[in-house]
């Protein structure tokens, strides 16, 4: 009977489906590192979603047989040392397509409405003094007619190409940054930057996507662009974000990740408080429809493992 051991259990709060093989299950709220090897000692199967599972930790496990990684990135795995001992890894694959682009249109649109502008004017009294019917504050702009450059083609990528082109917005999809060969359908990386109105981030964290965004790729973009990232943190390079922002050289910019997470040693841009820095703690796929189909293929993956038919591995 397999051992099999959850790591994060409070990281996914819907109800999980009932595993039909035979196993033993055990899970934890959390995982710190120091209580990792002890936790895992006697475990074939490890579920985790962010509990990091390094090289050195996989070799002192060597009954463990298959990672599940309870989300799509799976950065917080060695997965050349899980290779070398023949551990499996499998992920989570297309749970979050409806919930990820539109909590990215909804950040999209809530920036170029400028709306934490307007609330923060409104907590002030400034409509309350308007000599007018209404209050003029910060540019309010439309969606449509913007053109929309997205980074990342995948499933999330080309969902939120379908709602942005409901609302009449322009789209392009960025070729690797680097490349000079196009893709159909792709524009050259810096050419999408300098000519994009919003740009949209989809594409996973690994070490050539890693500050994807940084001072010279900021330098290029349009002074009222918006950027958004609804993929990983170490997408975008955090300082030079806020000196752009602050700066006034950004429209704006919409997070729901940053480069650490949780961040309890504090983040500069959670205190920044400007009016067009959106940030949200991570929850673009965390609605309960994505969750509970994250939950089904989740159990759905290691049941195929355990019959032999294994699936998303990577």
């Amino acid at each position: 009977m397999l051992n099999i051991v959850f790591l994060d259990r409070a990281s996914l709060p819907v109800p999980l489906p009932p595993l039909a093989p035979a196993h033993r299950w055990t899970e934890y709220p959390s995982t710190d590192p120091a209580q990792l090897l002890e936790r895992c000692a006697d475990a074939d199967i490890v579920i985790s979603n962010k509990v990091m599972l390094d090289a050195a930790t996989l070799k002192a496990l060597p009954r463990l047989k298959l990672i599940a990684v309870a989300a799509t990135g799976v950065n917080n795995v060695d997965l050349a040392a899980a290779a070398s001992q023949g551990i499996a890894v499998c992920n989570i694959r297309a749970y979050a397509e409806i919930s990820v682009p539109e909590h990215a249109l909804m950040l999209m649109l809530t920036l170029l409405r400028s709306l934490p502008a307007y609330q923060r004017d409104l907590a002030a009294g400034a409509w309350q003094r308007s000599p007018y019917f209404c209050h003029f504050g910060a540019p309010v702009r439309d969606l449509h007619g913007r053109t929309l450059l997205i980074v990342g083609g995948g499933a999330l990528g080309q969902r939120t190409a379908t709602l942005a082109r409901a609302f009449g917005m322009q789209i392009q999809f960025a070729e690797h940054k680097g490349h000079s060969d196009c893709r159909a359908g792709y524009v050259p990386f810096a050419d999408g930057l300098a000519k994009a109105d919003v740009i949209s981030l989809h594409c996973p964290l690994n070490e050539q996507t890693r500050n994807l965004i940084g001072p010279a790729e900021l330098a290029a973009m349009k002074s009222d662009a918006v950027l958004i990232n609804t993929a990983r943190g170490g997408l975008v390079d955090e300082a030079a974000l806020l000196t752009a922002l602050q700066e006034g050289r950004l429209g704006g910019a919409g997070m729901d990740v940053l480069h650490e997470e949780p961040p309890r040693r504090g983040n500069p841009l959670l205190t920044a408080e400007l009016p067009n820095l959106l940030i949200t703690p991570h929850i673009g796929w965390a609605s309960f429809e994505a969750m509970s189909s994250l939950a089904a293929q989740l159990i759905g993956n290691i049941e195929a493992w355990m019959a032999g038919e294994p699936r998303n591995l990577l």
